[in-house]
């Protein structure tokens, strides 16, 4: 690393520490108050998470079923950063534009995919059908 970038000014520590931690605070509750998708993954992982707690057989189970659900917020999180990001920029209607909120969806739909085949490789075997 540069090391204009490894000293550069600002607190450091626990102070750092305490900042960051602020800082993610205001992320969620932005999320929260302006991200609808994000409520809703929000309260489908607070089912759900308890949900893996009965439904898993073992403790790896669990931890499958509960990661996979959660996943999905960090990746929303992320969507919305690109899409506050492009917005920021200008109203106006780009290709690259496009590209960054689309791909950003992109990912959210492939991680809500991959939380949805985690819990049918999960509990379809456990279904007597």
């Amino acid at each position: 690393m540069h090391e204009e970038f490894a000293n550069k000014p600002g607190k450091k520590g626990i102070a750092r520490l305490i900042d960051a931690t602020d800082y993610s605070v205001q992320g969620l509750v932005a999320a929260w108050r302006n991200e609808e998708a994000f409520r809703l993954e929000v309260l489908l992982a607070l089912i759900l998470a308890p949900f893996a707690l009965w439904a898993g057989e073992t403790p790896a189970e669990r931890a499958i079923l509960i990661a996979a659900t959660l996943l999905v917020l960090p990746l929303e999180l992320i969507n919305s950063a690109i899409e506050a990001t492009v917005d920021r920029i200008g109203p106006e209607r780009h290709p690259l534009a496009k590209m960054a909120k689309d791909t950003g969806s992109a990912a959210v739909a492939i991680t809500l995919l991959l939380a949805f085949l985690v819990w049918c490789c999960i509990l379809l075997p456990k279904l007597s059908l």
